[in-house]
């Protein structure tokens, strides 16, 4: 029997998003610059921590020998570059404690880790999970599509909202809510606002479709494989909240201009999955650290193209919506 993780892998290597938000929003350059390139500054904070980057790489795999090896490589990329590491959901090793595939400050001790667990575990679960990974946060996940069309998934939810107050109530160390790629929702932003939760993860569709993957492990819904609202859309959606909330954005990442446009609609920082991941399918260790160090250099030429010396900066940047995305915009405006 194939490992369920592993074929996760499988299908989000081959999977090739049709529909991509972010190349319907348009950057307004700006010609006349007012800062030297190395006055740029790419700091951000988020989780109660201040990041020396707006990007991260987000949680994806473990549970296997496959997830092992890939949380090693993707441990060393994030220690080499200092970015935040999350790590794939923490479940597998809840259920066998000889899974060791999350361990990977054996290889890079120095790596700034988060966890990651799922909203139908438990409290104790997520404390069990803190207590041991040592973590500098802890990653909620909330998955109701990939569940529903899961053939092992999920089919009662009852517990979820009970759960989430828990966690916000226990849990010792920050954390973040984050969808798995369907785009969250104003009203679940404003229940988790509530109890207390201050960063989310919007995580929208454009990048891994869990729809797809478990349409290509289950019953073919192909119809669902596009279910949810896009990343940029979900930004858009979530700037209501700017006051009050840290948003995060994932889902269809590919490169340092989709970082840039998803910092200008909200975001304090980006998430990337699939894109980490095919770099350390497809390249050696040394070559994937130079390939992510170079994406802060192009991060600071686009910043400094718009005028902007800081993140909270690129928050004034205009920005032009064109197509589907205009028109979901206007909708929602209205």
């Amino acid at each position: 029997m194939s490992n369920r993780k592993d074929e996760h892998i499988k299908h989000a290597l081959a999977y090739n998003p049709p529909y991509n938000s972010f190349d319907e929003v348009e950057l307004m350059h700006s010609s006349l610059p007012k800062y030297d390139l190395s006055e740029i500054d790419l700091r951000t904070n988020f989780a109660g921590q201040d990041w020396d980057f707006p990007f991260y790489i987000n949680a994806m795999t473990g549970g296997s020998d496959k997830g092992k090896a890939i949380n090693q490589i993707l441990a060393q990329v994030a220690q080499a570059c200092g970015l935040l590491f999350v790590a794939g959901s923490y479940s597998a090793a809840l259920k066998d404690k000889s899974d060791d595939s999350y361990k990977v400050r054996e290889w890079a001790p120095q790596v700034l880790l988060g966890s990651n667990i799922g909203l139908d575990k438990p409290v104790s679960l997520g404390l069990r999970t803190v207590e041991e990974t040592h973590p500098l946060l802890l990653q909620v996940h909330i998955n109701l599509m990939q569940e529903l069309l899961m053939p092992e998934g999920e089919r009662e939810f009852r517990s979820w909202r009970q759960n989430l107050a828990d966690y916000a109530a226990e849990i010792p160390v920050p954390l973040i809510l984050k969808e798995v790629g369907f785009g969250m929702d104003r009203k679940t932003i404003e229940y988790a606002l509530e109890l207390g939760i201050k960063t989310f993860d919007i995580s929208g569709r454009g990048g891994t479709s869990f729809a797809y993957i478990e349409n290509q492990r289950g019953r073919d819904r192909t119809y669902l494989n596009e279910w949810g609202q896009s990343t940029a859309q979900a930004l858009l959606n979530a700037q209501t909240f700017s006051g009050c909330a840290e948003i995060l954005a994932s889902g269809g990442i590919r490169h340092p201009l989709d970082i840039i446009k998803a910092l200008v609609l909200g975001a304090k920082a980006a998430g990337l999955s699939s894109t980490i991941l095919k770099l350390v399918e497809g390249y050696p260790l040394d070559e994937v650290i130079t390939i992510v160090n170079g994406w802060k250099d192009d991060l600071r030429i686009i910043m400094c193209a718009l005028n902007s010396r800081t993140i909270a900066d690129l928050k004034n940047v205009d920005y032009i919506l064109y197509g589907r995305l205009r028109e979901a915009n206007e909708q929602f405006s209205d």
